[in-house]
């Protein structure tokens, strides 16, 4: 297996599903953090000669939510959080990609619930592997954070000692692996 840490060479590369994850971090009861990850989604990253060139494209199946409690599944998937059933897929399409001094930033449209609003999520790369069989992978990781309300996602409670049921930020954590092809 070989390292490089050179951006990697110009053209589609798809997003492995396989080896990728797409999560999301928001408060709980005030001071608790729930997880959930999406199961089903498909992307692709466009190379180009340097980042600012380059550009993504993610659609995320958004019945694939998995926080590991059914019930809680049914909720986000209602109509009172994602509304699945009028609103199937969550898409992210990038319109700016920035070096900085750690990283890269890459600006982009998200459209949740057919609310599109733009985003910045911060992007690492780690490189590009060759795995044992000789595929090269490029090796991605990303956060930001978004405000649910932003997307019209405002259901919520108000609890007896003050505060949220539901935090309004949500943390997103990305890891990526694509393929060329």
């Amino acid at each position: 297996m070989t390292t490089t840490s050179t951006f990697p060479e110009t053209g589609t590369w798809q997003i492995d599903p396989a080896h990728t994850s797409i999560a999301f971090t928001v408060r709980h009861l005030v001071a608790a953090k729930v997880r959930g990850r999406f199961d089903s989604f498909e992307g692709v990253i466009e190379v180009g000669d340097a980042p600012r060139d380059s550009s993504v494209e993610v659609s995320i199946d958004a019945a694939s939510l998995d926080t590991g409690v059914a019930d809680r599944d049914r909720h986000l998937k209602s109509g009172d959080f994602l509304d699945v059933e009028n609103y199937p897929r969550i898409e992210f399409r990038s319109t700016a990609v920035r070096e900085t001094g750690s990283g890269y930033e890459v600006d982009g449209n998200l459209t949740i619930r057919g609310e599109t609003r733009p985003v910045t999520l911060d992007m690492e790369f780690g490189g590009v592997v060759t795995d044992p069989w000789g595929n090269d992978k490029a090796i991605f990781s990303g956060e930001g954070k978004i405000d649910r309300g932003d997307w019209g996602l405002t259901w919520n409670k108000t609890l007896e000692t003050g505060g949220l049921l539901v935090g309004k930020e949500v943390a997103i954590d990305i890891e990526a692996q694509a393929q060329i092809g």
